[in-house]
């Protein structure tokens, strides 16, 4: 795609973090933007923000997990703006600690956000873009997504389940000989703020809900926040790749070589039939 003035790109996730770096990227270019999310107070922010910059947007509170309110959202798009382009489902969740530790009410959470997300992105808005046979998906994943570190066992599934949710796709769409193109983001570190998604996670799904978070809880959230102000790829270069893959028709969007290394590595101990090597995930490698 490489003509996006006057287009349509739907985002998921769009008030923060990559999202709304999204969002800025392709306004730049004369698109017009729909974000969704669930935080309403900062997608108010967001919408702000954007209109300021100049952009034709709107913004609807959206829970990616729940199919009618992703209908919803779909419906509010087509009457603002017709056909969507560029369909960016991007939302995303995490909850730390080993799989023995992990609660049903956490798979439920992070699989319903990081996978039926996208399958409900794509029931909804997939269709319009094959019958008029233009536009791109792109599928926000993570290094997780092709490595299996220990202590984010839902987020590794759901992110695995990402990525080949994705492949399925492009490859059904070039069997269909369709003109819509797919992208999977697979990024390392970034600086979001998807270390604090807790604060989205509904009460019927946490373990222990009106428990404040302990002194230690937040202590670790500070210092994470601290190491990404300092250490963090900043999202807005992430959106300048994300751009570069839809305008060329880019599948693998990797946002730094040594994730490529990691996943090498991966790939041989699996053609070696050698055991997995143990290991926890790092801020380097979450993304």
């Amino acid at each position: 795609m490489q003509d996006l003035s006057g287009k349509v790109a739907v985002i998921t996730g769009g008030a923060s973090g990559l999202g709304l770096a999204f969002a800025h990227r392709f306004a730049a270019e004369g698109m017009r933007i729909a974000i969704a999310d669930i935080e309403e107070p900062v997608l108010d922010q967001a919408v702000d923000e954007l209109k300021a910059a100049g952009a034709d947007v709107i913004g609807v509170r959206c829970d990616v997990s729940d199919h009618g309110s992703m209908q919803d959202f779909g419906a509010a798009v087509r009457e603002a703006f017709g056909a969507v382009h560029v369909l960016c489902l991007n939302a995303g969740v995490a909850s730390g600690g080993t799989i023995a530790e992990q609660s049903v009410k956490s798979w439920n959470w992070v699989l319903g956000v990081n996978l039926f997300g996208i399958v409900h992105g794509l029931d909804v808005f997939l269709p319009g873009l094959i019958e008029q046979d233009d536009g791109h998906v792109v599928v926000t994943a993570s290094i997780c997504g092709h490595t299996s570190f220990a202590g984010v066992g839902p987020y590794n599934a759901s992110k695995h389940a990402a990525v080949t949710v994705a492949e399925t796709l492009h490859a059904e769409l070039r069997e269909m000989e369709s003109a819509v193109g797919v992208s999977c983001l697979c990024p390392g570190f970034v600086g979001t703020n998807i270390y604090t998604a807790e604060r989205n996670r509904p009460e019927t799904l946490q373990d222990a809900p009106g428990e404040p978070v302990s002194d230690e809880e937040r202590m670790q959230l500070e210092a994470v926040t601290e190491w990404m102000s300092a250490n963090a790829l900043q999202p807005a270069a992430v959106a300048d790749m994300v751009h570069d893959a839809v305008a060329s028709g880019t599948f693998w969007i990797f946002t730094d070589n040594e994730q490529v290394d990691q996943v090498a590595e991966r790939q041989e101990s699996v053609r070696t039939r050698r055991n997995p090597t143990a290991g926890r995930i790092n801020h380097e490698l979450f993304g």
